[in-house]
């Protein structure tokens, strides 16, 4: 039987294999691999079994993946928008909710 420490590590350890999947080569990270390797660092941040120590990094790493997502999502706005301005249609208009 194995002790509850070593069974905490093994937990542990899982959780953070989960999480260091996100890509580190130097190819251009995807907006759906960013998105889903966010959902699992908010899932496990949200678990509260996150040492501290892993808690700041996966935060930094959150914070990280938070910006490739807004990235990408402007990189496909800008190249939406020069798409409709070489086919002479109307520009963009801003999205209010409230109206």
């Amino acid at each position: 039987m194995f002790t509850k420490e070593f069974q905490e590590c093994v937990e542990n350890d899982e959780h953070r294999n989960k999480l260091t999947q996100v890509s580190t080569s130097k190819k251009k990270q995807s907006f759906e691999d960013a998105l889903q390797n966010l959902e699992a660092i908010i899932e496990n941040l949200e678990s509260g079994e996150v040492p501290l120590a892993d808690l700041v990094d996966q935060y930094e790493k959150g914070m990280s993946l938070l910006k490739t997502c807004h990235d990408r999502l402007n990189e496909a706005e800008l190249k939406i928008e020069k798409l409709r301005e070489k086919s002479d249609q109307p520009a963009f208009e801003n999205f209010d909710p409230d109206e």
